[in-house]
C-alpha cells in the first residue's frame, strides 16, 4: 500500500500518494481524479518510485474557488508538482490533467524531464468534436460506460472504503468534474497547440483503441504540434481512461518509453 502525505501550496494542502523505488515519476490523474491508489499506479510503481498529488477540487486536493481561469490551473499545478520537491522527473498525466501537465512542462522544463499523456485533453475542432463530459448522465452510470470499455474498473476505482462517510464520498466525483469544467468548459481548446512549440522533452502519447471521447485527429493535432520528439501509441480494447481499462498494458508502455529514452 503506499504512504500518504500532504504538500502545502498557496490554494491549499494536497495528498500526495506514493510507493514503489526508482526514477521519480509523478502521476496526475484525469477524469475524476484518483480516490485511491490505483492498479495502474501499481504497476507503475513496480520499477518507479511515484508520486501521485492531487489537483485543487479532485479527490485529496484543496478548494478550487478561487482559481478563474486556465491560466490559474496551470500556476496552481506548477506551485503543486514543485512542492513535491523533485527535479528531473518524468510525469504522466491523463485526459483533463494532460493539458496541465503539458504547460508544467513548458514552464518548468527543470523539473519535467519527460511526458507521457493518456487520452490528452486541450484541441478542439468543431468538424472533429468528440465527446462532451460534462454532458453525460450521473457519475454512477452513464460516465463509466462513456470512458471505459470496462467500466466495472471503474465502479472498482469508486468503492468505497471502509470508514468513508457515504455522503461525502458519494460528491468527491461530481467535485472533481466541477474542477475540470472550470478550466476546459466548454469546448477544451485552451489554446495549447500555440504553445507546444516550446514542449521539447520527449512525450509519449497513448490513446484507447476505443476512445470515444478524444478523437485519433485530435490526439493527432496534438502530437503535431509538439516541438520535441514524439511518440504515439494505441491501447487496445481501452477507451478513453485506458489506464483504468487496461492498466498493466499502459503501464508496459510507458515504462518501454522511458526505458528507451534512458539508453
Amino acid at each position: 500500500m503506499p504512504e500518504t502525505r500532504t504538500v502545502r501550496t498557496r490554494g491549499g494542502e494536497s495528498r500526495v500518494l506514493e510507493s514503489g523505488r526508482g526514477p521519480t515519476l509523478i502521476a496526475l490523474a484525469g477524469v475524476g481524479g484518483l480516490p485511491q491508489w490505483s492498479p495502474f499506479l501499481e504497476a507503475l510503481s513496480r520499477t518507479r518510485r511515484v508520486l501521485a498529488p492531487s489537483l485543487p477540487g479532485f479527490p485529496g486536493g484543496p478548494e478550487f474557488r478561487e482559481l478563474d481561469d486556465y491560466y490559474d490551473w496551470v500556476i496552481a499545478a506548477l506551485d503543486l508538482v514543485e512542492a513535491l520537491g523533485v527535479s528531473d522527473a518524468d510525469v504522466v498525466a491523463s485526459s483533463v490533467a494532460a493539458p496541465l501537465a503539458s504547460d508544467v512542462a513548458i514552464l518548468a522544463p527543470s523539473i519535467v524531464r519527460r511526458l507521457a499523456m493518456i487520452g490528452p485533453f486541450g484541441t478542439y475542432d468543431a468538424d472533429d468534436p468528440g465527446a462532451d463530459i460534462w454532458a453525460t448522465g450521473p457519475m454512477p452510470d452513464a460516465l463509466p460506460k462513456l470512458l471505459c470499455e470496462q467500466p466495472a474498473n471503474w465502479q472498482a476505482l469508486w468503492t468505497m472504503p471502509a470508514g468513508a462517510e457515504p455522503i461525502e464520498w458519494g460528491i468527491l466525483a461530481t467535485r472533481a468534474m466541477e474542477a475540470a469544467a472550470r478550466y476546459l468548459f466548454p469546448l477544451g481548446d485552451i489554446g495549447l497547440t500555440r504553445r507546444l512549440h516550446r514542449l521539447k522533452q520527449p512525450t509519449l502519447i497513448l490513446r484507447g483503441e476505443r476512445d470515444r471521447v478524444q478523437t485519433k485527429g485530435a490526439i493527432d493535432r496534438l502530437a503535431r504540434a509538439i516541438a520535441g520528439p514524439v511518440e504515439q501509441a494505441e491501447i487496445a480494447s481501452a477507451g478513453h481512461a485506458a489506464e483504468i481499462d487496461r492498466p498493466d498494458e499502459v503501464a508496459a508502455v510507458v515504462h518501454a518509453f522511458l526505458a528507451d529514452q534512458e539508453r
